[in-house]
């Protein structure tokens, strides 16, 4: 099954015979902001304007824990995480569609929590809500039952951070960041700037086209496979936090090459000092 859905495809699902839940991920990376500028909220987007039946999804609340130890965003408690999703209305035998405002970052964190603990057919609106021409809502909608979603974690795979410094040695290991991060040229979030040693850049943001959709499916396998995701290579993926590097795991998918998630990243990588940082455009 594909991992996205086009705004036409959703259109007519939502007519059919068992219309999808629709979960609204809107969320922004938090950097430092300009004067007098409000962090972005979601939620007030949401209420402006939303999918008509969309629930709200509250990404660092609900699609994460607390930062600590395992990150900025690290895997939420399973228990609480399918709590929401069963609070959102959903179950294991209705289809998941999520969205964002068009970044699809948020959208894919929660598409892989939905796919890791098990939901059989889950995907993301390619584009998000800027692809969607129909009428939005602005009224608060209650799933008119609560879904029955247990998650079983380990559907997928999941890195840990000695796994991806194996993985980068033994396979291939992208981070999604942008290149001036894996660089090490700048670091506007975490402690240090770099990279983990081995690991290739390739940014998510070269994954989609300039009106966010991804690219076709052969184009993204055309570039994974210039990156070194040749077949029957082991594949994952690292970012700063666990939120950019899902949108790359789905564009994998989108390719049809599986990979794996280090959900730490360069957020629980960096904070150890233990660990080691390379610099600069090789991989080392």
């Amino acid at each position: 099954m594909n991992a996205i859905i086009s705004a036409s495809q959703l259109e007519s699902d939502l007519a059919g015979e068992n219309p999808p839940v629709l979960l609204d991920v809107r969320w922004q990376l938090s950097v430092a902001k300009a004067a007098g500028e409000p962090p972005f909220d979601g939620r007030a987007a949401y209420e402006a304007g939303h999918l008509p039946g969309a629930v709200f999804v509250d990404l660092d609340r609900e699609l994460a824990a607390a930062p600590g130890a395992g990150g900025r965003h690290p895997l939420p408690d399973v228990a609480e995480f399918g709590a929401a999703m069963r609070g959102a209305g959903v179950s294991s035998g209705r289809p998941v569609i999520v969205y964002d405002g068009g970044q699809g970052w948020a959208a894919a964190r929660a598409w892989w929590l939905l796919r890791w603990t098990g939901h059989p057919d889950v995907r993301v609106l390619d584009g998000g809500l800027t692809s969607w021409k129909g009428a939005l809502e602005t009224a608060t909608p209650k799933p008119s039952a609560e879904g029955d979603f247990e998650p079983a974690p380990g559907a997928v795979r999941l890195l840990d951070a000695d796994g991806a410094a194996a993985l980068a040695r033994s396979g291939v290991l992208f981070d999604a960041r942008a290149g001036e991060r894996y660089r090490g040229e700048v670091e506007p979030i975490d402690r240090v700037g770099g990279h983990i040693p081995g690991a290739v850049s390739a940014p998510t943001t070269q994954n989609v086209g300039t009106d966010g959709r991804f690219l076709p499916a052969e184009d993204l396998a055309a570039r994974f496979r210039e990156l070194g995701a040749s077949d029957g290579t082991d594949v994952g993926v690292y970012c700063g936090s666990g939120v950019s590097g899902a949108h790359e795991v789905l564009a994998l998918a989108v390719a049809g090459i599986p990979a794996a998630l280090y959900v730490g990243s360069w957020s629980q990588w960096s904070s150890d000092p233990e660990r080691p940082v390379a610099v600069g455009a090789d991989p080392q």
